[in-house]
This record gives structure tokens, sequence and C-alpha cells, in this order.
């Protein structure tokens, strides 16, 4: 068999995808400056071509046309492009010390009016050092100082081949700041450890998105559960199908609303969710080990981003049960109603029914009417043909004659409306 003979056509594509992403092999001492854009899903395109102009800036070949990711080097640093389903990361490494951590990023080499240009907004920034161990373990007063404030957050990492700070807070010059102490980890290693920590802050900002619109939508939904309860409250004292009509027009309007706000809200709501999920898996990933006086990162997310994600689950669920409750509500009212107006069209058809018999009724009474007028008239034209024969020599009775006629023109009469209704029920079906 020649190979790929049998191979299923996504088998190579498949089997990349699990190297398509691979981490920076990082030494110390090292700066690292971590951006994140959102700009849509429909973006892409777009975002290459930026990136094709920074290499051509500093003539490297650009990357593939539908890659989406890029990890080059260009001249005085290293940029590394992740493109997601709606944002995309860039980040720039620099290695060689500098004379005091965040004193010189990464970011400075990148040209501004570049930078200027990224498509979309930015949603997270951080600069990050990567310091060498120098004699005695780096102490979280002396980090505290690097970072220039307070440390919300720090722990060793790595299974303690490294520690890390940040005060998770944004800086005069807009960026976040993360101060990571290298004890002994692989290039490797240092690199999925620098990308965990940029995962968990971009992560940790996307889902918190959801927030706001949960608290804007939270309000909202008390009145509309109000006007639901009033409704059923209706509901079972009506009896009265136009007020049943009315109420169901209220609780399609009520529907409308709500179906209004989960369609802007649901896809935010179920993103917050996933990326959530990703900031307490990458969290673990860092198998944190206290540092004595210095909460962990796992801590602090605990404290501030639970509770926000509760509420939004919280608002998700509010919506998602509303929307149940008035669908039911509503198919109730509607059964309701298809039941009165099926006993209305019953006692419609009772109507129509008896109206039809008394048709019947009167068209049989007419139809004997009418044999007894046609016999008249045709008993009468017999008497009078009957005297003309006379008077021309015919010896002829004419009121013999004319008694003589009517069983005859009766029968005649009767068996010619008979076979008139026949024909006309015949042509009805």
């Amino acid at each position: 068999m020649s190979p790929g003979e049998h191979d299923h056509p996504l088998r190579r594509v498949l089997h990349d995808e699990v190297h398509a992403r691979p981490y920076e092999a990082l030494v110390a001492p090292l700066r690292a400056t971590h951006l994140a854009f959102l700009s849509g899903e429909g973006a892409a395109a777009g975002e290459r071509a930026h990136v094709a102009a920074l290499c051509a800036h500093f003539g490297v070949a650009p990357p593939a046309e539908a890659g989406a990711f890029v990890s080059l080097g260009l001249g005085p640093f290293r940029l590394r492009w992740e493109r997601h389903t709606e944002f995309s990361t860039y980040t720039f490494f620099r290695t060689g010390p500098t004379a005091a951590p965040f004193a010189e990023t990464a970011g400075a080499a990148v040209p501004k009016e570049w930078l200027a240009a990224v498509p979309g907004q930015r949603l997270a920034a951080i600069h990050a050092e990567l310091v060498p161990a120098a004699g005695a373990a780096l102490r979280p007063d002396t980090a505290a100082s690097d970072l220039g404030g307070e440390i919300l957050a720090g722990s060793l990492m790595s299974d303690g081949k490294a520690a890390a700070w940040t005060d998770f807070r944004i800086g005069a010059d807009g960026f976040e700041r993360i101060l990571v102490e290298d004890r002994g980890m692989a290039p490797r290693q240092a690199g999925r450890l620098l990308q965990r920590l940029f995962e968990i802050e971009t992560y940790r900002m996307l889902a918190l998105m959801a927030f706001p619109l949960a608290r804007e939508t939270a309000p909202v939904l008390a009145p509309i559960e109000a006007q639901l309860a009033e409704i059923a409250a209706a509901m079972r004292e009506s009896r009265d199908i136009e007020a049943e009509r009315e109420l169901l027009a209220r609780l399609t309007s009520l529907a409308a609303e709500v179906e209004r706000r989960s369609a802007a809200a649901n896809y935010r709501f179920g993103a917050a969710r996933a990326y959530y999920a990703l900031v307490t898996h990458r969290i673990a990933e860092l198998r944190e080990e206290r540092i004595a006086g210095v909460q962990t990162a796992g801590e602090f997310m605990e404290r501030r981003l639970a509770p926000a994600m509760r509420s939004c689950v919280s608002v998700a669920e509010r919506l998602e049960s509303l929307s149940v409750r008035i669908a039911r509500a509503a198919q109730l009212l509607r059964t309701r109603v298809e039941v009165a107006l099926e006993e209305q069209n019953r006692n419609l058809l009772d109507s129509m029914n008896r109206r039809a018999l008394l048709q019947l009724r009167l068209q049989q009474t007419v139809e004997g009417l009418s044999v007894a007028a046609i016999s008249y008239y045709v008993v009468g034209l017999v008497g009078y043909a009957a005297k003309a024969l006379n008077q021309a020599g015919v010896a002829l009775d004419a009121e013999l004659a004319q008694g003589a006629a009517i069983p005859v023109v009766v029968l005649l009469a009767f068996l010619g409306v008979r076979r008139i209704r026949r024909m006309l029920r015949h042509d009805r079906g």
C-alpha cells in the first residue's frame, strides 16, 4: 500500500491540529508583550494582511495565506500571532537583560503606526518579564517594587521551577504586568508557562464581556416575570374567548421580548461559560504552590471572577426558564382558545344541519306542490284537447278524458320531478 492511498481526506489536517500552535522556547532574561484584539468572526483575512505588512516592513517573507498561526523572527523581536474565533492575539518577544524589570518592553520595538492600525479593539494588554534566579529567591516585596505597586496574586508554579507575581491592574500605559522568575525551567516549559499566564488574563477578559450584559438584562426580567404571573392568574379566572385572545396576544408580545433578549445574550453567555472553563483549566495547569502572605492566581480568580460568572449563568438560566414558561402558558391558552372555537364551530354546524333539514323538508313540500301544479295544468290541457276533438266531430267526453288523465299525468309529473332532482344531485356530486 502506498503512503496515503486509503487515507481519509482530513487525516493530515486533523493530525496536524495538535501541532498547530506549538509553545515558544524561551530563555531568561526575556521580555514579552501580549495583546488581544476583539475583531469578530470575519476579520481573519484583514489580520493576516496586517501581519504580512509587518513582515514586509522588516523584509521577511509573509506567512501562508490560510494560516491561523504565525511564529517568526522579525529582526529586533519575535512575533507570535494566533487567530481565534472572535479575537486574535499578538505576542512579541525580546531576549537579553535590561537595566531593571519593565524598563524597556518588547512592544517598544514594534512600529507604533503598525500597532495603531491593528484590526479590532484591544481587550487585553500585558507586559511580562522572565528573569533568571540570581542567588537568593526573589522576595514578594522586591517583586512588588518591580511591578510598581501591590501584588494581588503570586505563587510557585511548574512544580516549583518558577515563581510568578502580578497585580492584575492596568497601569498608566494601559498594560498589566507579570513578573516571572525562572528557577530551572526548560525553554519549552518556560514558553508554556508564559503562554498560560497570557491566556488566563485574555480568557478572563473575554469571559467577563458577558457580565455587563447580565447586569443590563437582569433588571428587565423581573417585570416580565411579574407580567407572566399576572397573565397566568387572569387565565385561571377567564371564561370569555375574547379575553383569552387578548391574553394570548400579551403572551405573544412577552415571548417576542424574551426571544429578543435571548438572541442578543445567548451567544455571549455561552462564550462566557467556555472562556471561564478555559481560565480554570489554565490555572489548574499552573500547578500553583502558595507563597507565604500572597494569594494564588486561582484564589484571586475564585474570589473575583467566579461570582461574575455565576451572575451570568443565573441570568442565562432565568432567560431560558422564562422562555419555557411563556411557551407553556401560551400553549395552554392556545389550547383553551382552540377548544372554545371548536365548541363554537360545533354549535354552528348543528345550526347549519338544522337549517339544511328544514330546507330539505321545505324542498320536499315544494316538490309535492310542484307535482300538483304541473298535474293541474297538464290535466287542464288534456281537457282543452278533448273539447277541441269533440268540436271536430270526435265522440269524446271531455270530463271523462280529464278524469282518466289525472293518475297518468300525476305519475308522469312525479317521475319527472324525481328524475330532475337526481340529475341535480349527480351534478353537485
